[in-house]
């Protein structure tokens, strides 16, 4: 029953994608807006919620949330059981997404988590995803690039999406690291 709800309002969105060469486009991200609940802990099932998000041009964003960490998945998911991705700290999700676009398309973003460390310490991180096509449905994080004080980080995070994120196997190829980067976790839920 989720996965249909998934399916339904991922392809309400459809819509055509401009032609053009490798740029960026930006959406913003806001849950209480821009999302709508899918599914969610019930009394006695801990705290967790899945919500579909807009996205760019009727690509959506899945956004799970559990235990004060965030996972997401930007497109089309695969049936079944999608990764959930996330840092083993608690951690949070920018409010603007950068879509990488090439021939009006979208393959890649990077989006800016937030990620708690010690002592009330947080480490701003660049993740850089593969965009699931509605063909192959595959997304996955592609790497991770440490933002805080680095001023050439969102330089970086662009070249790592546009050198491998087209090619990344998903499930098989690791995630690049960039900087010093919070521990980083996949798993399936």
């Amino acid at each position: 029953m989720r996965n249909a709800l998934i399916g339904l309002a991922l392809l309400a969105g459809l819509g055509p994608a401009a032609a053009g060469e490798t740029a960026s486009a930006y959406t913003e991200l806001d849950p209480e807006r821009d999302c709508a609940t899918v599914a969610a802990a019930g009394p006695d099932d801990g705290d967790w919620q899945d919500l579909v998000c807009s996205g760019w041009r009727g690509y959506p964003v899945l956004l799970s949330i559990a235990d004060l960490r965030s996972s997401v998945f930007y497109g089309f998911p695969p049936a079944g059981e999608r990764p959930f991705e996330t840092f083993a700290a608690f951690n949070s999700v920018g409010p603007r997404i950068e879509w990488r676009i090439d021939g009006g398309t979208p393959f890649a973003t990077i989006h800016r988590r937030t990620v708690e460390g010690a002592e009330g310490q947080r480490t701003e991180v660049l993740v850089v995803s593969r965009v699931g096509q509605p063909a192959d449905r595959q997304g996955c994080v592609v790497g991770l690039v440490a933002a805080t004080g680095d001023p050439g980080a969102n330089e970086a995070a662009r070249r790592l999406a546009d050198e491998r994120a087209r090619g990344f196997a998903c499930g098989s190829d690791r995630p690049v690291e960039i900087g010093a980067v919070p521990a980083f976790a996949l798993g399936r839920r």
